[in-house]
């Protein structure tokens, strides 16, 4: 009898799971844009499981468990340091009425552990449902497959406001901060050479 339950609850459990798989609609287009890319990537077609471009992309990239939610739950419980540059990804989802929605992602192919995404939670889709969000960590086979699409094999290098990558910024700022450190530093110095001089000279013109 007890073993009987098991099996019920078992079955139960695979069914809410298929059903809950079936309902989760897969995007029709997937958009990259970030540093590096000369044009967007853009992975068309479908997004309902692995097997195509998109649907690759959408397991890899955490877009079932950000999107609808997902028990267990695999998102992260925070968010991940040294996260590299940052990807916008925008998903194109077909709903109910012939109508789309535009569900938008954070892309960190770089990320120190491997790529991460994130998902913000609360957008809107189907007029009245919510995404999920959250963090997750893919696995090393969404860089590779972004790398095969045309994403730099390396993290490109971020820029500045002023146009200039963040690194040369910041050493040319380190470099001037040290130029006015010394010339303060020689600028008093000569100051104080100077004084004696001008106290002598003022007392002997006294003295004249």
């Amino acid at each position: 009898m007890h073993i009987r339950l098991l099996l019920v609850a078992a079955v139960a459990a695979v069914g809410l799971t298929v059903t809950a798989t079936a309902t989760a609609k897969g995007p029709s287009e997937a958009k990259i844009e970030g540093p590096g890319l000369s044009s967007p990537l853009l992975f068309k077609g479908s997004g309902e499981g692995p097997g195509t471009l998109l649907g690759d992309f959408t397991q890899q990239a955490g877009f079932f468990p950000a999107m609808y939610g997902q028990s267990p739950n695999p998102m992260l419980r925070a968010k991940p340091k040294r996260l590299g540059p940052r990807y916008r990804v925008t998903y194109t989802v077909p709903g109910p009425d012939n109508m789309a929605d535009a569900v938008r992602q954070d892309l960190y192919p770089y990320a120190r552990g491997g790529a991460v995404t994130y998902m913000k939670p609360g957008q809107t889709f189907f007029g009245r449902e919510h995404t999920f969000g959250g963090w997750y960590r893919s696995t090393p086979a969404l860089k590779r497959l972004l790398v095969q699409a045309g994403l730099p094999a390396r993290a490109p290098a971020l820029k500045s406001a002023s146009g200039f990558p963040a690194m040369e910024v910041s050493i040319a700022g380190a470099a001037f901060a040290a130029l006015v450190v010394v010339g303060a530093i020689f600028g008093r110095s000569s100051i104080a050479r100077w004084l004696p001089n001008r106290s002598t000279f003022d007392s002997k013109g006294r003295n004249v």
